[in-house]
């Protein structure tokens, strides 16, 4: 079976195409130029001829009802939409409302999962970061959210005086002594990215000492900040959304 997967963020569109277990012809767009160019800028970089359409949306409905007649119109097929769910794929969901757990997180851990199948932590940085930590039988033990490096910066510079807006690296040296910066604006990308990185840090510690060895699994837009600021070696998947609606198109086992 070929399928079209789509993981539908805040600030961007990501798609890759699912065949024979391996996913190929990945691409994005910004939201920001679907908004400006409309919907229909999609069919240009996606096939026409596929079996199945699988989306993670956390866009909203109205963008998803959009993207469904769109997406519907190319390939001449449904687009079925991933839920958050209790239980599934080996894993029992922590929330007492599983539907109150953002769609991309329960996919994000489902592609995890089916790769390591033992304790994870898996970390999405981007717009806003999550960690979500799950233990050696699939139970997820709970997670957190804060905002990404990007939106720490534009609250610093919308909610002081003297702090201006500026531009975060996607990459940089952020270990040892070069974390404390000599200028404001590499002290607020420097402070940034420390606060997302002592999270994930603090994340890695708290399973260590609970007797877990956690693989931790990064993912998202920002994971290239995170690589290199982190003093352990995370196992990069940054297709690993896709890789949980690629497992969820099979029946569950």
């Amino acid at each position: 079976m070929k399928a079209l997967l789509l993981d539908v963020g805040n600030t961007r569109l990501k798609w890759g195409i699912a065949e024979d277990g391996e996913i190929h012809k990945t691409g994005h767009i910004a939201q920001a130029k679907i908004k400006k160019q409309g919907i229909s800028v999609l069919t240009t970089r996606l096939p026409t001829r596929v079996d199945a359409v699988m989306a993670s949306n956390v866009a909203g409905p109205t963008f998803a009802t959009r993207l469904s007649g769109v997406i519907g119109a190319h390939c001449h097929q449904d687009v079925h939409f991933a839920s958050t769910k209790k239980t599934g794929f080996g894993l029992t969901n922590a929330y007492s409302q599983p539907r109150t757990m953002g769609v991309d997180r329960w996919v994000a851990m489902i592609g995890a999962w089916t790769e390591f199948e033992s304790a994870c932590l898996v970390v999405d940085a981007g717009t806003a970061v999550t960690i979500d930590a799950i233990d050696d039988d699939g139970q997820h033990l709970g997670g957190q959210i804060l905002p990404g490096v990007e939106l720490m910066a534009s609250a610093l510079a919308n909610d002081t005086s003297d702090i201006p807006p500026i531009k975060t690296p996607k990459t940089g040296s952020f270990l040892g002594l070069d974390q404390f910066a000599g200028s404001t604006g590499a002290a607020v990308r420097s402070g940034a990215i420390a606060a997302v990185t002592g999270a994930v840090e603090r994340g890695i510690k708290t399973l260590r000492s609970n007797a877990y060895d956690p693989a931790v699994v990064l993912t998202g837009g920002d994971a290239s900040r995170i690589l290199t600021a982190l003093d352990e070696s995370p196992q990069h998947r940054p297709n690993l959304v896709l890789q949980g609606l690629m497992r969820m198109l099979d029946p569950e086992t």
